[in-house]
């Protein structure tokens, strides 16, 4: 098996774990909001999974992304876990987890627009604009009841709703952003090795981000612990984080976006 074909190959699995692990991870969110405030959430999880990874690769001697790309991954940070995640845990305040995670498969249509209004991007072909229609009639479909209770006027209903599709947005840019730039630093023979510094900067990144935020909302006054919260936030930092994470982006750096 050729290098590129190993590659494809492992890309396929990584998307499939992503499937698997991201679908729990709402839940878990859920639960850990409980007792740790939205922003402090995201931030304590990205930090410790952050930190996690980049010991693990110091340990075994890998390399960490230079100062010259420090830049471009808080851009990165702030994209996909601070705008991405951070709209997600936002919204889970309010907005129930199972429909939070249906809400957030119109990703892929966010993703599709923003790749076909980019010069190098990829251009819509016939088959993915039909199947993303249908995607959407399945989404609709399926969220259409709770947008039809009397809840769904509720003020926080709607800026959850509000915040899922900025979490969308967020996340499309930043994965076209993160595409393009990991394409720039994998040159190398050591691609693979940067794909895992490149994701645990871009979690300290975007933690840093979220705790700072949690910070200047004072939520540090609210923030407690029980059994069930930190066992929910141990499991987003550590499978939902690291193992979801570090997968997506491999997937991402090897797979077309619409494939």
């Amino acid at each position: 098996m050729t290098p590129d074909a190993r590659q494809k190959r492992l890309a396929y699995f990584a998307w499939g774990a992503v499937c698997l692990i991201w679908g729990t991870t709402y839940l878990g969110i859920r639960v850990s909001l409980e007792s740790i405030p939205p922003a402090l959430m995201g931030g304590l999880r990205w930090l410790l999974a952050g930190s996690l990874l980049t010991i693990y690769l110091v340990a075994r001697g890998r390399p960490l992304p230079p100062v010259s790309q420090w830049r471009g991954i808080a851009l990165l940070g702030f994209l996909m876990l601070g705008l991405g995640n951070g709209g997600v845990v936002y919204a889970e305040q309010f907005v129930p987890s199972g429909l939070a995670a249906v809400i957030v498969a119109t990703a892929p249509f966010w993703m599709a627009g923003v790749e076909s209004l980019l010069p190098d991007g990829e251009r819509l072909r016939r088959s993915v604009v039909i199947g993303l229609v249908i995607g959407f009639g399945g989404i609709l479909l399926l969220v259409w009841p709770d947008l039809t209770l009397g809840s769904a006027t509720s003020r926080g209903f709607l800026a959850g709703i509000a915040a899922l599709q900025v979490a969308a947005i967020g996340w499309s840019i930043g994965s076209s952003y993160s595409k393009r730039h990991g394409r720039a630093a994998s040159s190398g023979a050591d691609s693979d090795n940067e794909v895992l510094g490149t994701a645990a900067y871009q979690m300290l990144a975007g933690g840093l981000m979220m705790t700072a935020a949690g910070t200047l909302r004072g939520e540090w006054s609210t923030l407690f612990f029980t059994t069930r919260t930190t066992s929910a936030l141990l499991y987003l930092s550590t499978i939902g984080a690291v193992g979801g994470f570090v997968a997506y982006t491999y997937a991402l750096r090897h797979l077309p976006v619409s494939f």
